[in-house]
Formats: structure tokens, C-alpha cells, sequence
């Protein structure tokens, strides 16, 4: 290894993190350079990402999220760290930084590929979504969409909008508009339709080598299009969205089979309060 990126929090406190990988790459002869991310504080000299072995994100999800963007034009491997809960992207807890740095200089590690939905259409230049797309009503009118499916129409619907998410993306805001779960690894993706004003149109798993196009037809106060939680200006009112495999590499350290142990460990998946409290019963009260 010749170059460590780093990205931070913008706000978060990361110092302790930030004081083990300066020690570590300094006994490791290795330089530390600052990857250009969004907003975020000087913590150590601007490097480019291309220069970069690897980049180690300290702050949480929406950290890796944005490393992994800037990281996925140079298919750089991106190094999560988390502070609190173990996120979804996370390889290690910052106590565990050194260690995880040593597995990866030793190349004991797991490149996690992961998809993006490309966004062509309807934007200034092509933009892509790790988790996910929404196209959400602004202001007080509902947003009208018809949504195809390849060349078929699947629905015309009236709301609040529609997110489009990857099988990373599922268990966030699709899965908190009711949508299904995607088991890592699933070749597809999901529309998930956001408060439809009646009429029909569940959750749909689209295949990876389809296309969605989404026409928009909005009210007086516009629409709104948000990548990844951040806002993306429309130019047009019709979107081509296309799945990409294999748009950005995650450090990883074990297998993930299907991610729904990490959901479970996050508690967003949670056993129902029947089979708790029964768990909580004395053995003889069981079986009654």
C-alpha cells in the first residue's frame, strides 16, 4: 500500500479514529490523504481518489455512502467505520479500525460489489443511487407518475411520489413506505409507490436487465428528486432508470449471505411481541 483516503463526518466527532489511522499509516510508511466528498472538515492533505488504495469512511452510512460515490469512478475499495451502531456499510466499529486496516494491507478481505440505478433521462448528465431514487410531490399538490416497466405500463398513480431502491436500499426508505425486502445479492430492483391516492399498484420487483421510465406529471409546486438522500435538479419529466451490477466495491471482512442478519442486529427486523413473551415464560407455562 503506497495511499490511504480518508473521508469524515461532517459534524460527527471522529477524532479517536482519525488519531489511529494517522498512527497507523505513519508506521506503515504509508501517505494519508483527504478524498473530496461533500461537505466535511480539513483532516489531512487533498489526494486524489485515483491515487488511492483504499478510502476509509469514519462517521456512519451516509459517510460511506458518499465515499463510495467518488470512490466507484476509480472502482477504489471503500473501508466503513462506524461510530454507534453498526450500520448496514460498516466493515468495523472504530475501536476495531487498526485491525481492519492490517487485514486489508494483508489482503485478507472481501470486495463487496455493489449494484447502482443509473439515471439517465430527465437530468443534466447521468447520476447513479447506491440505495435508492425518490421522486416526491413538493409543496401541497400530489405528484402524478406513470410508471413503465420496459415498454409496459404498469400504473398512473397520484401521491406523494415513488422510490426506486436497489436490494442495499430496500430496508430503508422503500421498506418504510412498505416495501418488500430484497435478500443481498438479488438481481432486481423495487418501485415502491409513496401514499397512492387509490387505485391499485403494490410494491414491484423489476428484474435487473429491465428498464423503469417514470413520466412525471406535476402540480403547480413541481417535484422534488433526491439520489441517495441528496437532491438532484430535474431538467425533463421523463426518467430512464436502469440497474448497474457491480458500480462501487465495499470492504467487507465476512460473507453476507443475505443481510438479513445485519437487519435483525439493527432490530429492523424484530420478532413478534407473541413469540417475545413467550420466550419470557417459564418452561412448564410453554406449552399451554
Amino acid at each position: 500500500m503506497q495511499r490511504v483516503g480518508v473521508t469524515v463526518h461532517p459534524t460527527r466527532p471522529v477524532g479517536e479514529a482519525l488519531d489511529v489511522l494517522r498512527e497507523w499509516t505513519a508506521e506503515h510508511r504509508v501517505e494519508l490523504v483527504q478524498v473530496p466528498a461533500g461537505e466535511q472538515p480539513p483532516v489531512a492533505p487533498a489526494g486524489s481518489v485515483s491515487a488511492c488504495d483504499v478510502v476509509v469512511a469514519l462517521g456512519g452510512d451516509g459517510t460511506v455512502l458518499k465515499a463510495l460515490h467518488v470512490a466507484s469512478r476509480t472502482r477504489t475499495p471503500v473501508l466503513g467505520v462506524a461510530y454507534g451502531s453498526l450500520g448496514a456499510l460498516a466493515a468495523v466499529p472504530h475501536e476495531r479500525l487498526a485491525e481492519g486496516l492490517d487485514r486489508f494491507a494483508a489482503g485478507d478481505w472481501i470486495a463487496g460489489r455493489l449494484p447502482a440505478l443509473g439515471l439517465c433521462d430527465g437530468v443534466p448528465e447521468p447520476v447513479w443511487a447506491i440505495n435508492d431514487l425518490a421522486f416526491v410531490r413538493r409543496g401541497g399538490t400530489q405528484l402524478v407518475l406513470d410508471v413503465f416497466v420496459a415498454d409496459e405500463l404498469y400504473v398512473r398513480l397520484a401521491g406523494d411520489g415513488i422510490v426506486v431502491a436497489t436490494a442495499l436500499g430496500s430496508s430503508a426508505y422503500s421498506m418504510a413506505a412498505g416495501g418488500p425486502l430484497l435478500a443481498a445479492g438479488t438481481n432486481a430492483f423495487i418501485c415502491t409507490p409513496l401514499a397512492m391516492h387509490g387505485g391499485c399498484a403494490p410494491p414491484i420487483v423489476v428484474p435487473d436487465d429491465r428498464r423503469v421510465t417514470l413520466e412525471a406529471h406535476p402540480g403547480h409546486d413541481g417535484f422534488e428528486v433526491e439520489l441517495d438522500g441528496f437532491h438532484v435538479e430535474p431538467d425533463g419529466e421523463r426518467f430512464v432508470i436502469a440497474l448497474e451490477r457491480d458500480h462501487a466495491t465495499l470492504v467487507r471482512f465476512e460473507e453476507v449471505a443475505s443481510g438479513i442478519a445485519r437487519l435483525r442486529e439493527r432490530e429492523l427486523i424484530t420478532d413478534s411481541p407473541r413469540v417475545l413473551a413467550r420466550d419470557g415464560r417459564p418452561l412448564a407455562a410453554r406449552d399451554r
